[in-house]
């Protein structure tokens, strides 16, 4: 009873079928990692000799990483690729494929005066990739239910899950567990831009309409994965452990202490604020950049550490990278993580970024 009252009210769609066609035509689905792509049960893949194989998956949902209302298609396709690079940046690895698994209202498969909203979701997804020759191999679709278990209309939300493959030499990959006592601790890039863009994204969503592709200015709506300072750091083995700042450094940087089986200490001058972050305790916004810096999510920058035997440029892959504390053998009774102020007082700094089901 309940399928034939779905079939009566659900909103015209172009069909699966006719979806999939469309994802094939645009997808770069073959290339030298890629013998078989989107169109049989399984693609099949050619990873390079003497390499392992990585892999990772990260899940993007409605009202959860993005919202309808605020953020532009294009922005959440970019951002759903955009946070599973990060990841292989941060083990060193070189893409293979991508595989996307998505549900979707039917409405958002239509188009109207323009491009369908999945036309344009799909597009700032494959901008990304082709940018960083990532074959799009496979994946999923399905339609968000409009109805509750009970039959009562309920709103159909967007849930796109993204897995990608990607390869480093045998044995090589970076770790967060590779850290050693005395070790420099290095962050690239700026923090706390996401977070400042994100506030003034909910302030007024109306003002950030027309971005509708990549611009390096926009952290939160376009963050740029760190593949190449990843791959640099892995070719000339100079990072002992690595790890991507999606959550926040306090909640990234324990991560990697705890891996690693010791404790950090980080100087507050040294961190690199974000403009943005800057402009938002300036107009008001926060009472504390630093704090955003600390705590804000969504940066997908790389924090690693190396020997202070090893010269790190100042730019790799033209990127600022610097040197934000060290690595100390860890205490029980001391916290993972301290901060130096520029009165030399030391506070303990404790995770404070994003975790699911706190």
């Amino acid at each position: 009873m309940l399928d034939s009252v779905s079939q009566k009210r659900k909103p015209p769609s172009i069909g699966e079928k006719a979806l999939i066609r469309a994802l094939r035509s645009r997808a770069r689905g073959s290339g030298a990692s890629v013998r078989l792509g989107i169109g049989d049960d399984c693609a099949i893949l050619h990873p390079p000799a003497r390499s392992e194989i990585v892999v990772t998956t990260d899940l993007s949902l409605e009202q959860v990483h993005f919202r309808r209302d605020w953020h532009m298609p294009e922005s959440i396709g970019h951002r759903c690729l955009a946070r599973g690079l990060s990841d292989l940046a941060a083990m060193g690895a070189k893409p293979l494929a991508a595989f996307l698994s998505l549900a979707v209202p039917a409405e958002l498969t239509v188009a109207g005066r323009g491009p369908s909203w999945l036309d344009r979701f799909i597009g700032g997804l494959l901008a990304l990739a082709d940018r960083y020759h990532v074959p799009l191999a496979g994946g999923d679709t399905a339609q968000s239910p409009l109805f509750d278990e009970a039959g009562s209309p309920q709103t159909g939300m967007v849930s796109a899950d993204i897995v990608l493959l990607g390869s480093t030499r045998r044995g090589r990959a970076l770790l967060r567990s590779g850290a050693k006592t005395g070790d420099i601790l290095y962050l690239t890039g700026a923090l706390g831009g996401a977070e400042a863009e994100l506030l003034a994204l909910g302030r007024s969503p109306q003002s950030f309409r027309r971005l509708t592709k990549a611009a390096p200015k926009h952290p939160h709506l376009y963050p740029e994965p760190r593949l190449a300072v990843g791959s640099k750091l892995l070719a000339l083995r100079a990072a002992t452990a690595a790890i991507d700042v999606s959550d926040g450094l306090s909640t990234d940087l324990a991560h990697l202490c705890e891996e690693s089986g010791l404790s950090a200490e980080i100087e507050a001058a040294a961190i690199p604020i974000h403009p943005l972050a800057r402009k938002a305790e300036k107009d008001g916004w926060i009472p504390s950049a630093l704090h955003l810096a600390l705590h804000g999510g969504e940066d997908y920058e790389l924090l690693f550490t190396a020997s202070p035997r090893t010269k790190i440029p100042a730019k790799i892959a033209s990127v600022p990278v610097h040197a934000i504390g060290r690595m100390k053998a860890h205490r029980k009774d001391k916290p993972l993580i301290e901060m130096t102020g520029a009165d030399g007082k030391q506070t303990p700094i404790n995770a404070g970024g994003w975790e699911h089901f706190r």
